[in-house]
């Protein structure tokens, strides 16, 4: 019964390729060509993942990202449609920065950075991705972000139990 339950909740995740990139590595005998995919998979309801696939073909590397996606999601709060508070991250040379926004906003950010937010079920947020436009670091970078993120009853409950240790 668990399975079928596991089953279920996996057929619903939404899927978002963020990139797919042709590599090449020099061999003796010339190149050995492969294409890499990034993908972003997510429930919209706070289930957000991402993964890298490679393979010989476009829809088997595709196909590799997603497994991967789905194996690595993480839980993100939300407050009610948006990030409950603003975020700043770092990965690689890639820097973001993600704010709470007010209800019909809608999701304002860059490319690989908003398929990440859209999956994860933020529909308003402000986002800028201030250091590299790699996506690769863009979309981890972003995933730093929304696992650091912190629900507001814990944050004020911490506060609470800290001033009571003090004082």
């Amino acid at each position: 019964m668990v399975r079928e339950e596991i089953a279920e909740a996996k057929e619903e995740l939404s899927e978002r390729v963020i990139s797919v990139t042709r590599v090449a590595k020099v061999v003796k005998g010339g190149k050995h060509l492969r294409f890499r995919a990034l993908v972003a998979v997510g429930d919209g309801n706070g289930q957000v993942g991402i993964g890298m696939g490679k393979a010989n073909e476009v829809a088997q590397a595709i196909q590799k990202a997603n497994s991967v996606a789905k194996k690595a999601m993480i839980s993100v709060p939300l407050a009610g449609t948006t990030v409950p508070h603003e975020i700043r991250a770092k990965f690689g040379g890639a820097d973001v920065l993600l704010r709470p926004a007010r209800p019909g906003s809608g999701v304002i950010a860059g490319g690989s950075m908003r398929a990440v937010v859209e999956v994860a079920g933020v529909k308003d947020v402000l986002a800028k991705s201030l250091g590299s436009s790699n996506p690769t670091n863009v979309v981890r970078a972003t995933m730093v972000a929304l696992s650091r993120l912190r629900e507001p009853d814990k944050v004020i409950a911490e506060r609470k139990a800290a001033s009571a240790a003090r004082g």
